[in-house]
């Protein structure tokens, strides 16, 4: 599983924290913008089976730079504005509840 936010700084990297490990998930986290804590690669996208982005202009970015790399590839926007911060209780169970619509998540 692949989550994508803007900075990878607090939504997609809450997203690694409770997801990674869980029923035998592999699970990673990049961003879209320059200054991202991890940015994502090409490398990234091919090593995803699902890809769950953040926002609409996520989906764009990613579009826009890997349209070749994402043919094959699953990519589901979450809806999730970047009103949250690293490990927020409401973040978390926003992303399980929407997450739990594609794969099992943990309680």
């Amino acid at each position: 599983l692949l989550f994508i936010c803007s900075r990878n700084k607090w939504r997609s990297l809450t997203a690694e924290k409770i997801f990674d490990g869980y029923n035998g998930y592999e699970v990673r986290s990049a961003g879209t913008e320059e200054g991202a804590r991890i940015k994502v690669t090409e490398g990234h996208i091919g090593w995803a089976d699902l890809i769950f982005v953040m926002e609409k202009k996520h989906t764009r970015r990613l579009k826009d730079k890997f349209s070749s790399n994402l043919l094959q590839k699953q990519l589901i926007c979450l809806d999730i504005p970047d009103d949250y911060k690293f490990m927020d209780e409401e973040l978390i169970e926003i992303l399980k509840t929407r997450v739990s619509e594609y794969i099992e998540v943990p309680e």
